[in-house]
């Protein structure tokens, strides 16, 4: 029995294999290159000519003086996104849901919807144009009622400001997607019998549509501790300059610089590898939170 139903799952098993493949080569075969965090890489010598060094690169990266700071912004940046990321698209969704007009509602939707499949090269030349100290439309708006202009990507006061924002203004819409999808999913019996309580629409939105999202924006919340040290290199990259490393540097940008600025690929290593450690402890907590919090498991 069970060698014949093996024998019909063949193709199914089959048509995972491109898929394990890709996989295989381009995830977990470079993870051989770890190595070089421990060596004095060499391009010329290669991975097994270079000499090793041990944990000299590690005492290194953690003695330059600005590498406390960067890891600060990046934690800082990531928990920022991670928090806004989480309660702007739950409280658009909750708007969205009240609008009755269907062909308004898919309007809005679409609308809020297009900055997520455009590239942080196209959005980083519109944030450019339009928050230019002296052309900009923001600048000119802020001008208009007696402000001074503000130079938001090379302030270093204003450059986190600037990067949650626009991060917002790209993700939130098509975040809204899920917590849609949960609104949806609740029982219109509640509703029913909320309205026969004497429930209003805000009424019904805290004790009836919230709830019935609860476990949805928790399983959300803690998967997304996994991405406490990712806080967007795409975004960061097109919009920072050195006035502002200060505030706006992250691991990613750091390591793009030692690495391939400065050819120091040992040292850039052992940061990305410190980095995918941490990460790794912070994704094994948060779904450790997501089964005990919202029941959810992965297998």
């Amino acid at each position: 029995m069970r060698k014949k139903q093996l024998l019909r799952q063949i193709p199914l098993h089959a048509m995972l294999l491109p898929a394990i493949i890709l996989v295989a080569v381009y995830s977990y075969g470079p993870m051989a290159g770890a190595i070089i965090a421990f060596e004095k890489f060499n391009p010329a010598k290669g991975i097994f000519g270079s000499p090793f060094v041990g944990w000299d690169n590690f005492t290194y990266l953690f003695a330059l003086p600005d590498t406390g700071q960067v890891i600060w912004n990046t934690i800082v940046i990531a928990l920022l996104k991670i928090i806004t990321g989480l309660m702007v698209p739950i409280i658009v969704a909750l708007l969205l849901n009240e609008i009755r007009a269907k062909l308004i509602k898919r309007g809005i939707q679409t609308l809020i919807y297009l900055p997520h499949f455009l590239s942080w090269v196209i959005l980083g030349g519109i944030l450019i144009d339009i928050l230019s100290p002296s052309e900009g439309i923001v600048n000119q708006i802020i001008v208009f009622f007696g402000g001074d202009p503000i130079f938001f990507l090379g302030n270093p006061e204003w450059f986190r400001f600037t990067l949650i924002v626009s991060d917002i203004w790209k993700e939130f819409g098509f975040s809204t997607i899920v917590f849609l999808a949960a609104i949806s999913g609740v029982d219109l019996a509640l509703y029913e019998a909320a309205i026969i309580d004497g429930a209003g629409r805000f009424k019904q939105t805290l004790h009836v549509t919230l709830p019935g999202m609860l476990p949805i924006i928790v399983l959300v919340a803690t998967l997304s501790l996994g991405n406490v040290l990712n806080a967007g290199f795409d975004q960061v990259f097109n919009l920072y300059s050195p006035q502002v490393y200060k505030t706006g540097d992250i691991l990613d940008t750091f390591v793009y610089r030692i690495g391939l600025v400065e050819t120091q690929y040992g040292v850039a290593t052992a940061v990305g590898l410190f980095k995918s450690v941490v990460s790794c402890g912070f994704i094994a907590v948060s779904y450790y939170m997501a089964y005990r919090l919202a029941n959810y498991r992965i297998f």
